[in-house]
């Protein structure tokens, strides 16, 4: 069998001589290939962004979004599949109404996302199922400290806590660019930090692609602490 898994990526379960698994893989390079989406914790918050292709001229703006709300405090922006993403997203909020339905509190942070971490490892353990091609930012805000955190969540199920980050496909210069904005700006605010994610996302497009929309979503005093309620939409060659 020609190609680069040589047969031994017919199965999520087959590991390649080398100890590889080769669906994991793939399901890395479809995030690696889709849209750049970052989110930085700053001083009062957190902002996300995301630069998303426009598949045709006729799409009403807004349309395919990639930054979701999960619970009143928690926000979560996608890189990969959209698809596969949305279900990652509806799992989350099912998490979270789960656990304040029994406890009478908002979930914590690490623990939303080490269980969204094991329902995406769980995808690939079995030769039934493939792995999600999405990587997943989670940023949440305490409800009494106002801390920020910030989560990211790869396809093969490992959780990295981060203070900012970026996946997509320019997600290298992405990082670059925002350890540049950190270093210049260690009390970050929300407010200031809009600035900086617009020029960043602007400034990693590659101009071979497609005009891009640019969302913004934060967390922040400016939102009441709430996930969802404010964002912007640019559409950009």
């Amino acid at each position: 069998m020609a190609g680069t898994g040589a047969g031994y990526d017919l199965s999520v379960t087959t590991f390649s001589p080398d100890g590889r698994v080769f669906q994991v893989e793939y399901a890395g390079k479809a995030v690696e290939n889709s849209g750049t989406t970052l989110a930085i914790c700053c001083k009062d918050g957190v902002v996300f962004a995301a630069e998303k292709f426009l598949l045709s001229k006729m799409l009403v703006p807004g349309t395919a979004k990639r930054i979701f709300p999960v619970h009143r405090r928690a926000g979560m922006s996608i890189a990969g599949m959209v698809a596969d993403a949305r279900q990652i997203v509806s799992r989350a909020r099912s998490e979270a109404t789960q656990y304040q339905n029994a406890y009478c509190e908002e979930v914590p942070p690490e623990l939303l996302a080490e269980r969204l971490g094991l329902f995406m490892h769980a995808y690939t353990l079995y030769w039934s199922v493939r792995p999600f091609g999405c990587a997943v930012l989670l940023g949440c805000v305490d409800e009494e400290s106002k801390k920020p955190d910030l989560f990211c969540i790869e396809p093969n199920g490992m959780v990295y806590k981060y203070t900012a980050t970026a996946e997509g496909k320019g997600k290298q210069a992405a990082k670059t660019e925002i350890e540049k904005v950190l270093a210049n700006n260690p009390e970050l605010t929300c407010e200031q930090a809009l600035v900086h994610v617009a020029k960043i996302i602007h400034k990693v497009h590659d101009e071979k692609d497609k005009d891009f929309e640019l969302e913004i979503s934060w967390i922040s005093p400016a939102s009441n602490y709430q996930a969802g309620t404010g964002s912007e939409h640019e559409v950009t060659s």
